[in-house]
């Protein structure tokens, strides 16, 4: 069932006063998992974006044996191919119509796996992109420790920092071909990406303006959303804002308490709400900064306050599934989620 298009908040993390700005992205983070973070390049310039997204397009248009030399592992690096992927096993009859390139941790500037020869020249700039991303991540999860007032408030950006050991983050460039180059795909049934929430702490969103298929899943359960590249406010700015969403860990390391919100590409068509000056008769391209803490970090409740009350308030009316729970480590949550999306790979491996 479609909806209007969604509702985001867009909050600029340049705001004088760190306080607030922090009051403003938990708010948001509670009431809608999914936030705009304005760009005006102080954190990522737009150049850095826009030299990202042809990396992606060398990325898929690279020879298909050179990508399938570095098809995707049980480590969550490397390609996948076309339907390879299923993100809602449950209700999709078929795999996501989309390409995906994953890259994880840089060591020393350096991939720590196999690379596309057409691409590996380009390896110091997908570092540094991923470098950007990383900061930005560090920071946005100081004003979160802030605005939760976590003790100590920097308690989410040290469960992040790569001295402390190796993460399951990923760098994520996808590919998700137009309409008219899947005749096999059903534009009512199928989806480019299943309904799904993201794994982990939180992710960053890049997208492309005039490049339609995202939607969020109201809070009513029922009726989806589409989500615009360019919300109101931000049409001037050197790129479209930066999509931040809450993962299913940090929700689940808060009780509960911040949202993480189900999401889905589709194939924009009759019978869907559509956004002014968007389609999918174009290539649509993404990418995707999908953060984690370290691996071996326990994801006991945080020691705020809020969180806590956040736990009674939800015993007291109605039961908190977050309350009475087995203690995961930020690997184990992550592989669990894994192993459910690439059916095929851990088959394949077993």
């Amino acid at each position: 069932m479609a909806n209007k298009v969604a509702k985001i908040p867009v909050i600029d993390l340049s705001g004088e006063n760190q306080e607030q700005v922090a009051k403003e992205l938990v708010e948001a983070a509670i009431e809608h998992g999914f936030i705009y973070i304005k760009n005006t390049g102080k954190d990522i310039p737009a150049d850095a974006v826009h030299g990202a997204f042809d990396m992606g397009r060398k990325i898929f248009k690279a020879p298909l044996e050179e990508k399938q030399a570095c098809a995707i592992q049980k480590n969550n690096r490397g390609w996948s191919a076309m339907q390879y992927e299923t993100l809602d096993p449950s209700t999709q009859r078929v795999g996501d119509f989309k390409e995906a390139f994953n890259f994880g941790e840089f060591i020393n500037g350096k991939a720590d796996q196999p690379m596309p020869p057409t691409i590996a020249p380009h390896e110091s700039q997908i570092n540094d992109f991923r470098e950007l991303c990383y900061n930005l991540c560090l920071k946005i999860n100081t004003l979160l420790g802030i605005g939760l007032q976590v003790t100590p408030p920097d308690f989410f950006k040290n469960a992040h920092v790569r001295e402390r050991g190796a993460s399951g983050t990923i760098l994520r460039f996808l590919y998700y071909p137009p309409h008219t180059d899947t005749p096999d795909a059903n534009r009512e049934e199928d989806v480019r990406a299943g309904a799904h929430s993201d794994y982990g702490s939180m992710t960053l969103l890049f997208r492309l303006k005039g490049q339609a298929g995202l939607e969020i899943l109201t809070q009513d359960g029922k009726t989806w959303a589409p989500v615009p590249v360019v919300p109101p406010g931000t049409e001037n700015d050197p790129s479209p804002p930066i999509l931040l969403n809450i993962g299913d860990l940090l929700s689940y390391w808060t009780n509960g308490l911040l949202r993480s919100t189900v999401h889905r590409v589709v194939f924009p068509g009759p019978g869907k709400t559509s956004v002014a000056g968007e389609t999918d008769t174009e290539p649509r391209y993404s990418i995707a900064f999908f953060c984690h803490p370290v691996g071996t970090t326990l994801l006991e409740p945080v020691p705020s306050e809020r969180v806590r009350n956040h736990e009674g308030d939800a015993q007291a009316k109605q039961g908190n599934p977050y309350a009475e729970r087995k203690v995961l480590t930020a690997d184990e949550h992550l592989h669990m989620r894994l192993k459910a999306s690439y059916l095929q790979l851990y088959k394949d491996k077993e």
